[in-house]
Parts: structure tokens; C-alpha cells; sequence
């Protein structure tokens, strides 16, 4: 069964935030270990998203961004879990 472009992206987006959720709980995941593992990390996901938000006219701050993917503030998830 192919799956359509309206599934495909509601299916894209619950993935997505699937992956943020596990990377908020995943804290003892640093975003070195991420990059040298995977080739990405929380702040490249953060900027992605700032970026396509650009391209739909959206203003969404590298602040918000990184906000949305870290789940608080980015000094505080700094201050809390990186080592």
C-alpha cells in the first residue's frame, strides 16, 4: 500500500516529534556524541526546523527553536545535563 502525501506527512511529523521527545529524555546523550555517532545533533535539528519555518514565512527565533527541541531553554538544558 503506497502511502500518500497527506499521510506521509502527518506520518513524517509524528516521527519527528517522536525523535524530539526521545532526545529530551535521552539527556545523558551529549550533542558531541550525537554529531560523531549520527552527523547531527539537537542544534542542527533546532536550526532545520527554524529553517523550514523561513520558508513557510514563519518567524521562529533560533531561541524558540532550540526551546522546542531541548524542551526548556537552551543555557538551562546547558546548565543542567551538559557535561
Amino acid at each position: 500500500m503506497a502511502i500518500d502525501s497527506s499521510n506521509r506527512d502527518q506520518l513524517e511529523a509524528a516521527a519527528f516529534r517522536r525523535l524530539v521527545a526521545h532526545l529530551q529524555e535521552r539527556t545523558d546523550v551529549q550533542n558531541i556524541d550525537l554529531m560523531n555517532l549520527a552527523g547531527f545533533c539537537r542544534n542542527c535539528l533546532s536550526r532545520w526546523l527554524r529553517e523550514e519555518a523561513e520558508k513557510q514565512g514563519i518567524d521562529l527565533p533560533d531561541a524558540e527553536a532550540r526551546e522546542h527541541v531541548y524542551g526548556m531553554p537552551y543555557e538551562e538544558w546547558k546548565a543542567r545535563y551538559q557535561k
